[in-house]
């Protein structure tokens, strides 16, 4: 199969552009609604998080979904009108607010009892976590992202050559940044939250995104060196399309047991998983469409050659 991507450039590019500005437009919407570009959990800001479910087996216990209006006017009658409340499946409560105490949080229990209805012991969960430690969770996990960045310019300019590094890293670039922008989109839509595995799930979409471009880098080498007569464009196109099958294959076999993980690991694991298939996605797209045209389209108005010198 032969893509010629080079040849197409300006339509990949004009697909990441239009991807990139939308999710710059909702993170900027999310700032003025929220003042955050993503809507982050107790993980970063600190806090209390009660899920709790209806107990369905009490006979009209679930005659009617939850209503996110009628918890506002409960925490609002326990001074705790700034919180947020997410309803998942109808009959499951997720509330975020401050940090309360044991008494505090046997109050609101207490009073949603009385007046949602009665809520099965069995399915409360309480996280807690200071203003302190959120911050630091945070501090860590951007950290850790320029870090992994910084070690992927050192690592590929010693193994090609910095252009290279500058191109892979525009595209790890595009893969965070649209993926962070879906879930802005989320926050904005379905209150969807950002954790700590959030920041986990970037940091391994980076780790595959930038794999499949340095097997595409590889294969550049290898054509031109193989064959020298041929113009950079023509090398980036032969090395996309002998490496295609595999991307594609590799992409496939890794979203099928994620979205395994996405419709049936529970809360906890569903949202990384779809952290991962997005990425995952982007970063097979980033690699074919984004890195390999746009490395051949500077060497080209550079005049340089298209083989990278480093042979390690």
């Amino acid at each position: 199969m032969k893509l010629n991507v080079t040849k197409r450039r300006g339509l990949w590019w004009s697909i990441s552009g239009a991807a990139m500005l939308i999710s710059l437009m909702a993170m900027i919407v999310s700032f003025a609604i929220i003042k955050t570009p993503l809507r982050p959990s107790i993980d970063f800001v600190g806090g209390t998080r009660i899920q709790l479910a209806l107990d369905c087996s009490i006979p009209n216990n679930c005659q009617q979904p939850i209503s996110t209006s009628s918890v506002q006017e409960i925490l609002t009658e326990q001074e705790l009108g700034n919180s947020s409340v997410q309803v998942i499946d109808q009959y499951t409560l997720s509330i975020r607010t401050q940090d309360l105490n044991v008494e505090q949080r046997t109050q609101l229990q207490t009073a949603l009892n009385e007046k949602i209805g009665t809520f099965d012991p069995e399915t409360i969960q309480i996280d807690t976590v200071g203003p302190t430690v959120g911050q630091e969770l945070f501090t860590a996990g951007i950290l850790a992202l320029l870090v992994s960045f910084f070690g992927i310019i050192v690592y590929l300019s010693f193994r090609f050559q910095f252009d290279y590094a500058l191109v892979a890293i525009l595209a790890l670039f595009h893969d965070a940044f649209i993926t962070a922008g879906v879930f802005a989109i989320l926050g904005l839509v379905l209150g969807v939250e950002v954790d700590s595995l959030f920041l986990v799930g970037l940091l391994t979409i980076i780790g595959f995104s930038v794999n499949d471009t340095v097997i595409i880098y590889d294969r550049m080498r290898e054509v031109s060196t193989q064959k020298p007569e041929l113009s950079i464009n023509e090398v980036a196109d032969q090395a996309v399309d002998q490496t295609l099958t595999r991307s594609v294959n590799t992409t496939l076999t890794t979203l099928l047991p994620l979205l395994s993980i996405f419709l049936f690991g529970g809360t906890t694991l569903k949202y990384f998983a779809l952290t991962l298939i997005i990425g995952f996605i982007l970063g097979a797209y980033s690699s074919i469409f984004v890195a390999s045209p746009l490395v051949a389209w500077w060497r080209e108005r550079q005049n340089k050659t298209p083989v990278a010198n480093s042979q390690i």
